[in-house]
């Protein structure tokens, strides 16, 4: 399938009320079969969708994040591509001197939330007749595109810097998909991929819309896990912004449904050595800062120029949350207490529990702070850094 970008005219039919794809450039829409991951105008799709949840109707056999199908937006006739992801447990625990709830999101198939995305992106991509996709990524989000892509029979490209995690590219080429290990910081491999997406469907977990729609269930559990109550604040490591703007949508859906009286704080930690967000914070701007980045132990967050930034800030601003920077420091003891906690994590993830003692807000309800990623998937930098 091609890159599209000669792609669909907008569909004069493609209501909200039946669902549809919108430019965030140019407010034009597409139907959600529309075989394209950025409007034609080149603009970054978001998806209007009038489905909703009712809990009385969920399906208890169903212990997977599809049970809450009927909220989750995709062409018509497709076919779930899932491995029984999901429901992640999410246990009390004190962190930092402080009470949280830990959601351990790196107990998926691939060991990382980012499967939310691929399941929900791959069943969208196999009903479109999707044959090949590309997808860049630090690791996680490419193991993940890769794995769902080999469950749907669809070949599969992932680009990663060259420093990726030796356990996540094992991964990636256990899964079939042809690796691509590019020189240079992350940001040098979204500028690989982008001539390769032009004439490919890019499964990317930035620009591509349907990603978003799977990880906007992490906020529909931890709701149900709460009685179907908000928590006050998430704590949540952004770089790209997957989960933040995820959990956004999901938490802001479920207010507007009146399932949850609130929407959380969300808070979005960075690393100090490429926080580009934190910078835009600090200033005021309503766009992601330039900066030089450095490397850093949270790999997973280590985006300069991040697609979706500017709605990133908007997530934080609109639920009363804050954007919280950690030094390297910082994340070394913050891992080091985690995993003395019990939760075998990856660097990145630490970063979020790093950032605890910083919180400027009223704790008034439940903290969330999701552990991304699982710690075999960095196993060598975490042996190194236990000496």
């Amino acid at each position: 399938m091609s890159g599209q970008q000669s792609g669909p005219r907008p569909h004069p039919e493609a209501r909200a009320s039946a669902g549809s794809l919108v430019c965030r450039a140019t407010g034009e829409r597409f139907p959600l079969d529309a075989p394209i991951w950025r409007s034609p105008a080149g603009g970054l799709l978001d998806i209007d969708w009038p489905g909703r949840l009712d809990p009385a109707n969920l399906d208890p056999a169903d212990r997977s994040l599809w049970r809450y199908a009927p909220a989750i937006a995709l062409a018509p006739g497709a076919d779930r591509i899932t491995l029984g992801e999901g429901l992640t447990p999410m246990v009390p625990a004190r962190l930092r001197g402080i009470d949280v709830l830990v959601k351990q999101e790196g107990l998926f198939p691939t060991g990382s939330y980012k499967d939310r995305g691929a399941t929900v992106l791959m069943t969208q991509a196999a009903r479109l007749g999707v044959r090949r996709v590309v997808e860049d990524s630090s690791g996680n989000a490419g193991t993940s595109i890769a794995t769902y892509a080999a469950r749907a029979g669809i070949s599969a490209d992932v680009f990663v810097p060259a420093t990726t995690s030796p356990g996540k590219l094992v991964q990636i080429r256990s899964a079939g998909a042809r690796l691509h290990r590019v020189p240079g910081d992350r940001q040098a491999t979204s500028d690989a991929v982008w001539e390769a997406a032009q004439s490919c469907y890019y499964a990317s977990h930035s620009w591509n819309p349907f990603f978003f729609e799977g990880t906007k269930t992490f906020a529909f559990e931890v709701c149900e896990q709460l009685g179907w109550r908000a928590p006050a604040s998430v704590m949540i490591p952004t770089g790209n912004g997957t989960l933040l703007i995820g959990a956004w949508l999901g938490f802001s859906a479920l207010a507007r449904w009146g399932l949850i009286d609130r929407v959380p704080r969300l808070i979005a930690v960075q690393a100090e050595r490429c926080a580009p967000l934190l910078r835009a914070w600090r200033l005021g701007l309503h766009e992601p800062a330039d900066i030089v980045p450095e490397p850093t132990l949270g790999e997973g967050i280590a985006i300069a120029r991040p697609v979706r930034g500017s709605q990133c800030l908007q997530a934080v601003r609109q639920t009363g949350g804050e954007v919280l920077g950690v030094s390297e420091e910082e994340i070394v003891s913050g891992l080091r207490e985690t995993m003395a906690a019990g939760f075998f994590c990856e660097p990145t993830c630490a970063a979020a529990v790093a950032a605890l003692p910083k919180l400027s807000l009223a704790d008034d309800g439940p903290i969330v702070v999701p552990l991304t990623g699982h710690g075999l998937k960095a196993a060598d930098t975490i042996g190194k850094l236990l000496g």
